[in-house]
This record gives structure tokens, sequence and C-alpha cells, in this order.
């Protein structure tokens, strides 16, 4: 649990090495400070390298880029393809040299002297803080419907669909009402007969609106509330469903009329609220995820809700723990690429400060 450098503890231990990891790393390095990157991938691309093919970014390049290299413009395409955003966060860490190992497993954080104890399956590192950047794509969430063991058909969450080839001709639903609902539907309703399924009428933004409006939105929103105002803001979030080309398409078809949840599995299909009983293939839930903060557990931070109780990031239980990435929580628009700059910056400055 040494540094190889003196065999004192490292400044900060990094747990993920997705894009949260890497903006982190970042200004982790030009504050000088020592640190080492935990990645549980293969390789880089964080929850990227597990999006489905047709995946898209729903801002353009020029807005989607981590702290001191912009992301290429995606030869032909408006908004970056999963492949494009894969292959810039490959060539981001290639060009920064981060000591970034993988794979490795992290199982948990412990308190030792001096600073926090990172238990992994190769072995124990330490440092005098450690910052959570394992996002949510391993804990995808699908709600508890009555009869849902009992469904003999198939069952995919978001997080493993991958095209719709796999669906071609067969009683398909998609249930969830953001944005991954809204493209997988899209593409699923030309192979397959689909129904959508959200618990309301989904919100469509204007053609205009895409990420670069939804982040100054939510920008506006944090500096008002760091100011103590109310501010009248245009309806709108991140979690509303931007109208990419596809998205658009699929309304102008007609394929985006969704009905309101089922109240039950039957063996071969659903049941509707007034008794309806339909045969379906399968369902694809894009119902969202749930933090990973499995790791944490042993520090005693990990509250009933699944989150950890932060005060900008920081933990309140446990103030050599940072988290980042996970959702406004920890940083308002932290999970995405566009905003977790501005959060990772404001993290590492304070962790900069602590250290001192």
């Amino acid at each position: 649990m040494t540094s190889e450098a003196d065999g004192d503890l490292l400044d900060v231990i990094v747990i993920g090495g997705g894009q949260a990891g890497l903006a982190t790393a970042w200004y982790l390095r030009r504050a000088r400070l020592s640190y080492v990157v935990l990645d549980a991938g293969e390789a880089p691309g964080g929850a990227w390298r597990h999006g489905w093919d047709s995946l898209r970014l729903f801002s353009p390049s020029s807005w989607s880029s981590l702290p001191g290299w912009p992301m290429p413009a995606s030869p032909g395409a408006d908004y970056p393809t999963r492949d494009d955003v894969i292959e810039y966060l490959s060539a981001y860490e290639q060009r920064y040299q981060f000591p970034i190992e993988r794979p490795v497993q992290v199982e948990a954080v412990k308190v030792v002297e001096g600073g926090l104890e990172v238990v992994t399956d190769r072995g124990v590192r330490g440092a005098r803080t450690v910052v959570s950047a394992t996002g949510t794509w391993s804990h995808p969430f699908i709600p508890d419907y009555p009869g849902r063991s009992r469904f003999g058909g198939v069952q995919i969450h978001s997080a493993h669909y991958e095209s719709p080839e796999a669906f071609s001709g067969k009683r398909v639903l998609v249930v969830g009402g953001g944005n991954s609902g809204a493209q997988i539907m899209a593409e699923v309703s030309l192979a397959a007969d689909a129904t959508w399924v959200t618990t309301e009428e989904p919100l469509f933004l204007p053609d205009d609106v895409d990420g670069r409006v939804l982040f100054q939105r939510a920008t506006d929103r944090w500096r008002a509330q760091q100011e103590g105002r109310v501010i009248d803001a245009p309806v709108g979030g991140l979690g509303d469903i931007v109208a990419i080309p596809s998205v658009r398409a699929a309304r102008a078809r007609g394929d985006l009329n969704s009905r309101r949840p089922f109240a039950a599995f039957h063996d071969q299909g659903v049941i509707w609220p007034g008794g309806e009983e339909e045969r379906i293939d399968a369902v694809i839930w894009c119902t969202g995820f749930r933090p990973a903060l499995d790791h944490l557990r042993p520090l005693g931070v990990v509250e009933a809700d699944g989150r950890v109780a932060v005060e900008a990031g920081r933990s309140v239980r446990e103030p050599r723990l940072w988290l980042m990435g996970y959702g406004d929580w920890t940083g308002a628009a932290s999970a995405t690429i566009v905003g977790v700059t501005r959060a990772a910056r404001d993290m590492v400055a304070v962790i900069q400060q602590a250290l001192v």
C-alpha cells in the first residue's frame, strides 16, 4: 500500500478510468499531485465501450471534449458516434500518458493510518485521498414488476443492448422514456413490432435544442443556486429527449407514440391495467442505472438510497473520499463529457488545498 517512488502514500487514487477519471487525472497532473488511476476495463473507453452500436452523443464534438484537448470532428456527422468517443478517450490517455493500471478490480476502500487503503484483485494500494469515479454502467436498474421472474421471453437492459437485428420480427416492449429509450425505440421499431412504454408522455425538446443548450441551462441553474438566486429557466434538462436525426425520423413515422406502463407480467407476455393480456417476445429495459458504489460500503458512507452524502463532491462522513461523475449530486452535469471538466477542475482544486 505504498507508492513505488518513495515509500510514501500517494496523494490520490482515482478509481475508474472513464471520462470522469480521465478529467480528474488531467487536473491532478497539472496540480503536480502523485496519483494513479485504477480501471476495471480491459481497454480505454469506460462505459462507452458498452454502448449500443448506433449510440451517438447529442452534442457536437466541439462541445464534447475533456480538458486540454478538443475532440476531433466526426467526418460526415454532426454528432460523434460511440466509436468516435472511444477512439478519442483512447487517444487522450496516450496523449497525456496518465498512470493508468488495468484491468484492476477494486474490491473495497478502508481507513488506515494517514489515509485510505484500496483493496484490489492485484494487491493493496494506499493514498491520502481517494476519488471514486466508477460511474453507473455496472449497476443497471430494472423495476420490479409483478411476475417479472415468471416471464419466459427475453429481457435485456440497455446496458447490454447492441443492435435491432436480434429482435427482427419479434413483439418487443421498449420500457423507459429517456434518451436511451427514444434512440433504441427509433431503430427497433424498424425491425420489430415494438411498443414504447413510458411512465408519462415523453418530453421531446425542440429540434434546435441539443446538448449545448441543455448544458448552458444546467450551468445557469447551478450558478443561480451558488448565488442563492431563483431563475425562471426554460423547461428542459439533460434527461429530456434530444431530437437527433434518428429520433426525428422515428417521430415522423409515428413510431414514437408511447403507452403507459403495463400492470404485470405473465408467462408469455404482459397484462395491461385494464386486464388485457398481450403476448410479448422480448423486453428492452431503458430504465437507467444506479451508482456503482459497493467498493465504498466498508467505509460506512453509502446511504439507504445507494448514494453517498456529499458536499461539493466530498463525502460528509469520510472527508478523504471524493466522488466524481455519478450525476448532478456529485457536480452539475458531471455525468456528461461536456460537464465533467468543470466538476473535476473544482474538485481537484479543493483536494490540492486539503493536502497542503
